[in-house]
């Protein structure tokens, strides 16, 4: 295994990205809704290009193959990291159109780079024993540093009356300050199985490959437009949103440890088919609510069932070949991105016409899904990806 003092283990600097991660991503994510709509007269057109433009990073991360030409994947992790740090800082400082679309596309630069090559790297340095479990806290600890960001992000907004573009380069300075900490302390762990330098796509992949397009369809209509709903139906203020969200954080550092075991219990077949039906109910909720308290515990629900997805990761972590895991994780963040650029932008000119029928169609995107799920066999490994004789 790997030769290191008893902290600087790669599991650790997995953590410790971990809570790196939504320093950056999560104050962006607080603030964003309110800082487009009070600083820059944003409508759904423009939130709706303005997140497809997030998402072409996404779109472009099979690319990451050929950026490992140059550099390690452990290096590239800490300097996506900087990417995601930096672009959360400036973001506050350029309150235009033109401004908010350059700094997000910096800032989802790092943020997808970085999630191609941790995911990689999860899949690598975690045992298949322990994978969901490891997972499971990982999302704890990303759900803690969110806890703290959205308290934070509360306390300076309602409290100290600090401004939202001191509140981003706060945010985006804690993150770029860990990456540098991770750089200095953490020795380079090499690799237990050389990884694939060039874009792969397998056949007997095809199901994981459905199911990630899919999620990545549904994803956008709750990241995009589930928090606008709260802002512009709703007029929840931006205080408001990061209560919500600090909400979110608690359970799911609570929860999410648990679900990684109940996910290693039950298995990927039985855990994503709970997911999906839970999502289909969510998305009508949402398409219908009209009581803001609903909709806040919707939105909680919602973002609990973001933890059931490690049952996609230890899916494929089981039918894979281990060469295969970097480019897989670049390809699959691609594939789960193709509608999430497209679709923004048409379901920003649907919002004005009907917003219920955005998250009616998320329900649909779920509905397919859970048909899928049921091919995933009970016990998924090389050479028995998909079982044709779905059990009811």
């Amino acid at each position: 295994m790997f030769s290191t003092s008893k902290w600087k283990r790669p599991e650790i600097l997995l953590f410790i990205m971990a809570a790196a991660m939504p320093l950056a991503i999560g104050t962006w994510q607080a603030l964003l809704n309110n800082f487009a709509i009070e600083r820059a007269a944003f409508t759904g057109v423009e939130i709706g290009i303005l997140q497809s433009l997030r998402e072409i990073p996404g779109f472009l991360s099979f690319a990451v193959v050929f950026v490992l030409v140059l550099m390690r994947e452990q290096t590239l992790a800490l300097v996506s990291l900087l990417l995601l740090g930096i672009g959360t800082a400036a973001t506050g400082y350029f309150p235009s159109a033109i401004g908010l679309y350059a700094t997000t596309v910096l800032m989802s630069t790092g943020f997808h780079y970085y999630e191609t090559v941790n995911q990689s790297l999860q899949l690598q340095w975690f045992e298949k024993t322990t994978a969901a479990h490891n997972m499971g806290r990982m999302v704890a600890i990303g759900s803690f540093a969110s806890l703290l960001v959205y308290g934070l992000v509360w306390m300076m907004l309602d409290i100290l009356d600090v401004t939202m573009e001191t509140v981003y380069l706060i945010g985006g300075g804690a993150t770029v300050s860990i990456v540098v900490f991770c750089w200095l302390v953490f020795p380079y762990f090499p690799q237990k199985v050389a990884q694939h330098k060039k874009v792969i796509l397998r056949k007997r992949y095809w199901l994981f490959y459905a199911l990630q397009f899919l999620g990545g369809a549904r994803r956008q209509i709750f990241v995009v437009f589930a928090g606008f709903l709260m802002v512009e139906k709703f007029g929840f203020d931006a205080a408001a949103i990061s209560i919500m969200f600090l909400v979110n954080g608690a359970l799911n550092m609570i929860c999410a440890p648990q679900i990684g075991k109940l996910i290693g219990r039950w298995g990927e077949r039985r855990s994503l088919t709970v997911e999906y039906i839970g999502l289909v109910i969510i998305f009508l909720g949402y398409a219908f609510v009209q009581n803001p308290w609903i909709a806040v515990a919707l939105y909680i629900l919602d973002h609990l069932f973001f933890s059931m997805a490690i049952a996609m990761k230890t899916y494929f972590q089981k039918i894979a070949d281990p060469k295969d895991m970097a480019p897989t994780a670049g390809v699959s963040l691609t594939i789960n991105h193709i509608a999430a650029v497209v679709l923004p932008v048409a379901y920003g000119g649907l919002w004005i016409i009907s917003p219920a029928a955005v998250f009616i169609t998320g329900a649909a995107l779920a509905s397919v899904s859970l048909v899928l799920s049921r091919f995933i066999p009970l016990l998924p490994e090389a050479g028995n990806e998909v079982c044709w004789r779905s059990a009811p």
